[in-house]
Order: C-alpha cells, then structure tokens, then sequence
C-alpha cells in the first residue's frame, strides 16, 4: 500500500524525530486520501500524524537491531546530502 514510505529500521545514525514524522505524514495522507488539509480536516489530520509518529518510534525503539540495513536513505537524508 505504501511502497514510497522508506523504511526507517536499521539507519545509522538512527531515524531522527522528523524522518519518523515525515513517514507518519506520507502514510496518514495516503491512508486518509487527504492531500492539503483543511480547515475541517486539520485537526484529525494533525492529531493521526502525531498519534501514528509516537507509536513508531516506539515500535522502532522496541525492535532488535537489523542484520542488514535498508537499502535506501530516506528522503529527508537523501536532500541533505545533496546539499553538502
């Protein structure tokens, strides 16, 4: 359902607290079909994300250590180096 979320397990340094987020937005916009929130979807919007952002780094935090590691840098990664 959702091949463009990158997979945050297993990044070295570890996924950082707006790549988390970053993935939480992707996947409630693709979930919900909501591409620019309103005003009547803020809110519900807004509060999925942070819901959705807190149980994976959790979830990340609670995993073991990957054998082998992602095979792409999120996309948040990938801008920062280019910009380097």
């Amino acid at each position: 359902m959702c091949r463009n979320i990158t997979t945050l397990r297993g990044l070295e340094p570890h996924a950082t607290t707006e790549e988390i987020e970053a993935a939480a937005r992707q996947y409630v916009r693709k979930i919900s079909g909501v591409q620019k929130t309103s005003a009547s979807t803020e809110d519900a919007f807004e509060r999925a994300v942070a819901i959705i952002a807190e149980a994976s780094h959790e979830l990340l935090h609670a995993l073991p250590p990957r054998k082998v590691p992602p095979k792409n840098d999120p996309p948040l990664r990938r801008i920062s180096t280019k910009a380097s």
